[in-house]
């Protein structure tokens, strides 16, 4: 199993530095940085930060998306980090939630998400496009970086669309009954698509605690909330009969939400959230409690857990992975589907 960590990107310079140079030495594989423009800093400085500061972590947005960031800028920006990272980039994109909620528009469609994906990826790797029906190339654009794409979502059409052409997916839940949920429909994209169900890696994407049970429900308590943005849109998409129950359910008496605190540990956006749901989509307890639930992860196809680094003791978080979760993890491989 591999390791990431993701920033919210209201931290100083100086600490995102300090954080992922942490996280490198602790045996981390990746460095992730949330993007909503007007909420928090730019990410791509804070990236650009990171990139100079580390020689190994691949590094990408987790996530950005195709609106508020014009498909030839972001590849453009991506391809510049591609030559100052050597080619450590990666990227993250879904249909946009906080970044676009918070202008008072919607997230964007999947046919466009699926177009920015396929433009970007091709800009970044050196390759000519049509988009807007003009012919478009980065022609400085280094040919021999990989740009790999893992695409956000938990919806059976989102999951269809990355399993077809994704490298691949993030999975923002801990749950492995319904991280498992969406590994099928991701399985079943690629099949459609001719690829091999495989060939899609699975990221988990949720706060990890550790100590005191009560302390570390209250610090991601936000985690469940966050999610609760998308189930609500995939319900009034699908209604609850299309969905598993066990995403659904905890959202019924969700009273609303306030973008302005979002992501925020201790936000009174998360009041509605119940203990079980807490404990349910985020990894908390004590070292053994983590390993065994990471191996459980493991089992349904996951290769990636990616931390979501903001909910405190963020140092001890990384350093305690490093020295007894990361090693007790390192040859436990994702289930692979025949």
């Amino acid at each position: 199993m591999e390791f990431g960590f993701t920033l919210k990107p209201d931290v100083t310079f100086e600490r995102a530095v300090s954080l992922a140079r942490l996280a490198e030495q602790s045996g981390f594989t990746y460095g992730w940085i949330f993007d909503s423009h007007v909420l928090w800093k730019e990410p791509y400085v804070l990236l650009t930060l990171m990139a100079q500061n580390t020689e190994r972590l691949r590094l990408g947005t987790c996530v950005t998306n195709p609106a508020t960031r014009e498909p030839s800028v972001t590849a453009s920006t991506l391809a510049v980090l591609q030559l100052l990272s050597k080619g450590r980039m990666d990227l993250g994109i879904g249909r946009g939630d906080s970044a676009r909620r918070v202008l008072g528009k919607a997230p964007t469609t999947l046919a466009s998400l699926e177009e920015a994906t396929q433009v970007i990826r091709d800009l970044c790797e050196g390759r000519e496009v049509t988009y807007d029906g003009t012919k478009l190339r980065l022609d400085w654009a280094e040919r021999k970086y990989r740009l790999p794409v893992w695409i956000a979502g938990y919806g059976p059409k989102a999951l269809e669309l990355t399993g077809r052409v994704a490298d691949g997916a993030i999975i923002q839940l801990a749950d492995p009954s319904l991280v498992g949920w969406c590994v099928g429909l991701l399985q079943q994209g690629a099949r459609g698509a001719g690829r091999d169900p495989n060939a899609v890696a699975v990221m988990a994407a949720a706060p990890a605690h550790l100590g005191d049970r009560k302390r570390a429900l209250d610090a991601v308590r936000w985690f469940p909330a966050l999610v609760s943005n998308h189930v609500v849109d995939l319900v009034k998409r699908y209604g609850e009969q299309g969905l598993p129950p066990d995403l659904t359910a905890y959202v019924r008496d969700r009273p609303g939400y306030d973008y302005q605190h979002h992501a925020e540990s201790g936000s009174s956006n998360a009041a509605f959230v119940d203990d079980e749901s807490v404990e349910r989509f985020c990894v908390i307890g004590d070292t053994k409690e983590h390993i065994a639930k990471l191996r459980k992860l493991a089992t349904v196809g996951v290769r990636q857990f990616n931390i979501y680094l903001m909910s405190g003791d963020e140092e001890e978080i990384l350093e305690t992975y490093g020295r007894e979760i990361i090693p007790a993890l390192r040859d436990v491989a994702p289930a692979l589907t025949a």
